[in-house]
C-alpha cells in the first residue's frame, strides 16, 4: 500500500476501508477503499493505486468483508409492508436495497372505489389487509399508480421507506378495474381502456407490466390481449413480467407462449419465479434453458428470476380452477357452499387437474398451511391438507373446502413441489436474477421472505459451488439493474448510487428455516441504502432512506 499523507475527502463523506470489492460485473474482485458522499460513490482507491489513501472522520473498517452492490429483489410482495413496517428487516437484513412490487398481476393501483374492496380481499392472504392504511382517507391512500409511488416516498411515517421500490402495473388489477372478475375475453373497447390505464401508469413512473395467468381475473385473458398490452409497454421501454399459465403439466408450452407474446410485441420479457415444478417436470430444466437460449439467439430481450428453495408459496384459493374464481371472492365463496359446484370442483382438482394447480391433480400431502387470517384456525398452521383431514375425520377435499370457507379465502400455503436439480440448472443460466417471491404475512411464511439472498451466497456459492461469488453477485445486482433500465445502480462504480452491502463471504447464510421463518441472516453486518446505513454492526438503524424508483418513460415510434 503506498505511503504518504492521506487524501482528504469531502465533509460528510464515509469511507468503507479495505473491503474486497465484488463490484457486480462478474469480474475479478479487488481490495479498495470506497468513498461515499451525498448518497453516491465518489471515489474508489484500489490497493494497487498510487497515492495516499482517502481519509474521513467517518469510516467503516471493512477488512475481511466483501463490498457488493445492494441486492435487487426482482419479485417482491412488500406492496403494503413497506407502508406499515418502517424497519422492514425481512429485506434490509438480507442486503436488499431495491424491491420490485406489483407482481403476479395483482396489486393496489390503479384502482377505483368499486374495485378496491375486491382487490383487498383477494390479496389479504398475500399482504394482509391493514386498517392502519386508512384506505378511505384521500390524503393517506391512493388510487392511481402515481399516487401509490408518492405514498411510497412518504413511507409509514412521512420520512421514506426502508429500501427503494419500483412498481409494475398489474394486469389482473387492470382487468378488474375495466372488466370486473368476468371469465370472458375483453371487448375491443375494454382493451383500449386497459391500454389507456396502462399507459398512464407507465407515464407516472411504473417500470412495466406484470401478469398472473393462474390467478383470477388475469387468467381469463387470451394471448392477443397480452400482446396488445405489451405493445404499450414496449412503447415506454418497459418490460413484461408474467407469472405464466403453468409451472406444472404444461410448463414449457406456457413459457413458449410468453416468449411469443414478447416477440410479437417487440417487448422485453422477464419470466417470474422461473421454475419447473411437480413430478411431471423432474429433471427437465434443460428443456427450459434450451428454450430460453433459442429465444435469446432469436433476438428476444429475456431475463428470469428464481428463488433458491424447493417449495412454492401461494394462497390456498389459488389452487382452485379458473371457473370457480370467476366473479370475484364473493362468488367463489358462494360456489364453495353449492353442492353441485362442489361435485364439479372435486372432479377438476382430484381427477382432471385444475388450471389453478398448474394442470396437475392435487397432491394434498404436498399442500401445507403456512398462515390463516382467522385466528381461531391457527392450529391448522403447519399441517398438510391430508393431516388436517385426518385430524378432523374427513376426506382431504372436504378439509380443503372447509378451510377456504372458514378463513374467507385468506389461507396461505406452501406447496412442496420443487426439484433440486431444476433449481440449480436454472440459477446457472446467464440471464438469471434473484427474486424472493416472499409473502411477509402468516404464522409460518416461506423462509425465502427472510432468507433468499444469503441462501444464494451461503448455501449455493460457498457450500455447494453452484455459482462463484462474483457471478452470483452479478445475478443479484447488475443483472437486475440492467433489466430495470437503471443506469446508476447495480455496480460498485464511481458515480453510482451508494446502495451497498458489506458481507462476510465465509459466514454469510440464511437464518430462516421452515420452523423459524423470520430468523435474520448471519454474516451481513452493514447495508446502505442511498448511502445511509440501514443495517449497522448487524443491527437495524432507524433510517428510512428508500424511495420509489421511477424510470422516466421513453416513447418510441412505430
Amino acid at each position: 500500500m503506498p505511503s504518504g499523507r492521506a487524501a482528504p475527502v469531502p465533509r460528510g463523506a464515509l469511507v468503507l476501508r479495505g473491503a474486497l470489492v465484488v463490484d457486480g460485473s462478474g469480474g475479478t474482485p479487488y481490495r479498495a477503499d470506497t468513498v461515499l458522499t451525498g448518497g453516491r460513490i465518489t471515489a474508489i482507491h484500489r490497493e494497487t493505486d498510487s497515492g495516499p489513501r482517502p481519509t474521513a472522520t467517518r469510516s467503516i473498517d471493512a477488512d475481511g468483508l466483501a463490498l457488493t452492490p445492494g441486492f435487487v429483489d426482482m419479485h417482491a410482495h412488500s406492496d403494503l409492508a413497506l407502508l406499515t413496517d418502517a424497519a422492514h428487516e425481512a429485506k434490509t437484513a438480507q442486503g436488499v436495497t431495491l424491491e420490485v412490487l406489483g407482481q403476479d398481476g395483482l396489486s393496489y393501483a390503479p384502482v377505483d372505489d368499486t374495485t378496491l374492496p375486491g382487490i383487498r380481499r383477494q390479496l389479504a392472504g398475500w399482504n394482509g389487509d391493514p386498517d392502519s392504511l386508512d384506505w378511505l382517507d384521500p390524503k393517506r391512500t391512493w388510487r392511481s399508480v402515481g399516487e401509490y409511488l408518492d405514498r411510497l416516498d412518504r413511507g409509514p411515517h412521512g420520512e421514506g421507506i426502508a429500501v427503494n421500490a419500483a412498481y409494475l402495473v398489474p394486469h389482473g388489477t387492470l382487468r378488474a378495474l375495466v372488466c370486473g372478475w368476468a371469465d370472458r375475453p375483453a371487448t375491443p373497447a375494454e382493451l383500449r381502456l386497459m391500454n389507456e390505464h396502462l399507459a398512464r401508469g407507465l407515464a407516472e413512473g411504473a417500470i412495466g407490466l406484470s401478469a398472473g395467468l393462474t390467478y383470477s381475473p388475469g387468467m381469463y385473458a387470451g394471448t392477443a390481449e397480452l400482446v396488445s398490452l405489451c405493445r404499450t409497454v414496449a412503447a415506454f421501454d418497459g418490460y413484461f413480467c408474467p407469472h405464466h399459465r403453468s409451472y406444472g403439466a404444461h410448463a414449457l408450452d406456457a413459457y413458449a407462449e410468453m416468449i411469443d407474446v414478447a416477440r410479437q410485441a417487440n417487448c422485453a420479457l422477464h419470466l417470474a419465479h422461473a421454475t419447473m415444478n411437480f413430478q411431471v417436470n423432474a429433471g427437465r430444466a434443460a428443456e427450459l434453458t434450451e428454450l430460453l437460449d433459442e429465444a435469446l439467439a432469436g433476438g428476444v430481450d429475456l431475463t428470469l428470476d428464481s428463488y433458491p428453495y424447493l417449495p412454492g408459496s401461494t394462497t390456498l384459493a389459488a389452487l382452485l380452477p379458473g371457473w370457480a374464481s370467476a366473479g370475484g371472492p364473493e362468488e367463489t365463496l358462494r360456489r364453495l357452499a353449492d353442492p353441485a359446484a362442489l361435485v364439479a370442483l372435486r372432479t377438476a382438482m382430484e381427477e382432471l387437474g385444475s388450471d389453478g394447480c398448474h394442470g396437475v391433480v392435487a397432491d394434498w400431502d404436498a399442500v401445507q398451511v403456512s398462515g390463516v387470517r382467522t385466528q381461531a384456525l391457527r392450529p391448522a398452521v403447519g399441517l398438510t391438507v391430508t393431516q388436517l383431514a385426518r385430524r378432523d375425520g374427513v376426506e382431504p377435499f372436504a378439509a380443503f373446502v372447509a378451510l377456504l370457507r372458514d378463513d374467507a379465502l385468506g389461507t396461505t400455503v406452501l406447496q412442496h413441489v420443487g426439484h433440486e436439480e431444476n433449481v440449480r440448472a436454472i440459477m446457472r443460466h446467464p440471464a438469471h436474477t434473484g427474486g424472493s417471491d416472499g409473502l411477509l404475512v402468516g404464522d409460518r411464511p416461506h423462509p425465502r421472505a427472510w432468507g433468499t439472498f444469503p441462501r444464494y451466497l451461503g448455501h449455493y456459492v460457498r457450500e455447494q459451488g453452484v455459482l462463484g461469488l462474483a457471478e452470483c453477485v452479478r445475478h443479484l445486482s447488475a443483472g437486475p439493474a440492467r433489466r430495470l433500465r437503471l443506469p446508476d445502480r447495480g455496480l460498485v462504480r464511481v458515480g453510482y448510487r451508494a446502495d451497498l452491502v458489506l458481507l462476510d463471504p465465509l459466514t454469510v447464510a440464511a437464518g430462516a428455516d421452515y420452523e423459524h421463518p423470520r430468523t435474520p441472516p448471519v454474516g451481513i453486518p452493514y447495508v446502505l441504502v442511498n448511502g445511509v446505513p440501514v443495517i449497522e454492526d448487524h443491527r437495524r438503524t432507524s433510517a428510512t432512506p428508500g424511495r420509489a424508483v421511477r424510470r422516466s418513460p421513453v416513447r418510441t415510434t412505430g
